[in-house]
């Protein structure tokens, strides 16, 4: 049965939404968080395993130092301080996807503490966009479980499954959870704050090269906590937490799902339960998980078989000159340098095609040109067939000499787009495609004169409208030359023929 909401404008009358993000983010590394076994994705099930990541008795685990280092530079471009000394701890609880019943993470000592990610998000009025900083509590290592799969069942949840298996390649994989502080004063704009959030911090994890950042393979994975309290008071209402939820999409629909669905149980004269809730895609909705659990139900103590972690303070000075330039300081500079609007860099930003856009301009391209391609032609494809821009195998240097074709004067617009269509194929480079096709603009004077002429000669009304003054009326003309020298013509030359003629 599904829950009862209310219109969401009409619960922000009367409540106030706190929220707090935690995110698992899994870690790059060759190996896993306290063995040596692979992280590579995709392996047969339970072929990147040992006694350590299994659980087995006897098996001692060592600290991975290489999603340490990952640790501290998040920490530090999340302008966090790093523990000089923090610990792990054992979590304990019993799942079939954790091999030892428990899972070792970091509870009262993590490596970073208080920091903060400045995200841009629209402003209340919605007349432009402003800057809200969102307060980080914690971010803290961990190792991350199995993966269940429950078979037989309608939707792919232990609900009405046959029966269930699990993968353990994924137990033990290194994992950093970032979690906020509560997230107050957000408003009507939770939703879009969250979503902006995760976004950033995404963008940040890219920059710094520490996790592949793919949602939907799981290597980032956000648990929204939501929370109500009546407007004008300060005591935090009764929270959730809707658990993996794994895009960007989904989590501004899940908390926004969430404030709708608890206002109707507090308007009813309800009470919010403590619990885990999932999010389901499909339908646009939460279901209830299980009861939420305390920290003591976890019975948190320190992992006897580690040594704490405790960074010199020479390695963090070394690190944070590892740091790359902030994602939204980068984004303004190359807006700057390419000549971009705010509403041309939002598209660019929206298509995920920032760093393919640097590379093309690296490669030749002009700014305009490796927009049009990347956030046009190849933006439409890909959403059109469900796809991004780099599953085409499109590259920023073959945007670059595909850009340098039409510039040069060897193709136009329509033309270059059969070419794109070629290289996705597999067909080659643009040059190639376009020899083998057989496809360049007329170059000769003499034939796009002669096929203006007969075309002015075949339409003297339009004609005379140009000479009257009515230039717009020229691209009648352009299009019948077009189709006179079957789409091979240099259109811009076309025009300036047939206004010179005319006028």
């Amino acid at each position: 049965m599904t829950d009862a909401v209310v219109d969401y404008d009409e619960a922000l009358q009367t409540y106030d939404p706190v929220m707090g993000l935690e995110v698992h983010v899994e870690l790059n590394t060759k190996t896993k968080m306290f063995c040596g076994c692979s992280t590579v994705f995709g392996a047969e099930p339970n072929s990147q395993v040992c006694p350590v990541c299994l659980g087995l008795p006897g098996a001692l685990p060592v600290v991975n130092a290489s999603a340490v280092e990952s640790a501290i530079r998040l920490g530090l471009a999340l302008h966090g301080s790093i523990a000089d000394w923090s610990r792990f701890a054992r979590k304990n609880y019993f799942y079939p996807d954790m091999p030892k019943n428990f899972q070792t993470s970091q509870y009262d000592e993590p490596i970073v503490y208080d920091g903060y990610l400045d995200v841009e998000v629209p402003t209340e009025s919605g007349d432009g966009t402003e800057v809200f900083r969102v307060e980080i509590e914690r971010a803290h290592m961990e190792e991350d479980t199995g993966k269940s799969l429950h078979v037989g069942g309608a939707t792919g949840r232990i609900q009405g499954a046959e029966y269930s298996l699990v993968d353990y390649n994924r137990a033990g994989i290194p994992l950093i959870e970032i979690v906020t502080k509560p997230i107050v004063g957000a408003g009507s704009r939770a939703p879009q704050i969250a979503r902006a959030y995760v976004a950033a911090l995404r963008d940040l994890l890219k920059a710094l090269d520490i996790s592949d950042v793919k949602m939907e393979q799981g290597s980032v994975r956000c648990d929204a906590n939501v929370s109500l309290r009546p407007v004008g008071t300060d005591k935090f209402g009764t929270r959730t937490e809707t658990k993996n939820v794994n895009s960007l999409r989904s989590i501004e629909r899940a908390v926004r799902y969430e404030i709708s669905r608890q206002a109707a149980v507090l308007d009813a004269g309800g009470t919010i339960t403590q619990e885990t809730r999932h999010w389901h895609e499909d339908t646009g909705i939460t279901t209830a998980g299980r009861p939420k659990s305390d920290a003591d139900d976890y019975r948190y103590f320190p992992e006897p078989d580690l040594v704490p972690v405790a960074p010199a303070p020479a390695l963090v000075e070394k690190l944070d000159e590892t740091l790359p330039e902030p994602p939204a300081q980068r984004r303004k500079r190359l807006q700057s340098d390419w000549g971009y609007s705010d509403l041309e860099m939002r598209d660019v930003i929206n298509a995920g095609a920032v760093d393919l856009i640097e590379q093309t301009v690296a490669a030749g391209a002009s700014p305009a040109g490796a927009r049009k391609w990347w956030t046009g032609e190849l933006a439409r494809r890909a959403n059109a067939e469900g796809k991004t821009v780099e599953d085409f195998g499109v590259t920023p240097a073959y945007v670059a000499e595909l850009d340098g074709l039409v510039k040069g004067g060897r193709l136009n617009d329509s033309m270059a787009r059969q070419v794109l269509e070629g290289v996705i194929a597999g067909e080659g480079a643009p040059t190639a495609v376009a020899d083998a096709r057989g496809l360049e603009l007329v170059q000769d004077d003499g034939a796009l004169e002669a096929a203006v002429d007969k075309v002015i000669a075949a339409n003297p009304d339009v004609a005379e409208k140009v000479r009257g003054g009515k230039l717009n009326a020229a691209g009648a003309l352009i299009g019948q030359v077009m189709k006179e020298l079957k789409g091979q013509a240099d259109a811009a030359k076309a025009r300036e023929l047939i206004l010179a003629k005319l006028t």
